[in-house]
């Protein structure tokens, strides 16, 4: 038997028994779920292991054939390397040159301290930033490509 028979096995035995579990939370009712927490405990984390485990797994295979087509050919190695530079180089300049640091009061009371709230400013930023050098990046692509 071949690994993608046994993959498709898997997959196909991981759906069903999701299926099982979705069908049991919808049967229990919203109220009853919301209400008890033995049900819950029964129900609704069997459910979450199952999407955990399969986003795990999912992960760790993304990672792996990336990271494995990336050492696999020079070029890729070194544009790779470059990507990650830039990455590195934006997430400092947005760190240092863009983002405040403010303590700040929780609405819980807890108070979130300023390198936090800076972090926070950071990944705002670096989200802007790639956000609309991505959309650059499609526009420039259609215009060049309606050009031609």
């Amino acid at each position: 038997m071949d690994f993608q028979k046994v993959f498709k096995i898997v997959v196909g035995l991981i759906g069903l028994v999701a299926i099982v579990f979705l069908a049991r939370i919808i049967g229990a009712g919203d109220d009853a779920l919301e209400t008890s927490e033995d049900l819950q405990n029964s129900l609704v984390t069997p459910f979450m292991f199952i999407a955990y485990l399969i986003l795990g797994v999912v992960v760790a295979f993304v990672l792996f054939f990336t990271l494995k087509n990336v050492f696999s050919n020079k070029d890729t190695l070194k544009q790779f390397a470059i990507n990650i530079g830039a990455f590195a180089v934006l997430a400092i300049f947005s760190f240092f040159a863009l983002s405040e640091g403010v303590e700040t009061e929780l609405r819980d009371g807890d108070i979130l301290s300023a390198t936090g709230s800076k972090l926070i400013d950071t990944g705002l930023y670096m989200f802007y930033i790639l956000t609309v050098v991505a959309v650059g990046a499609m526009a420039f692509a259609s215009i060049k490509k309606s050009i031609k």
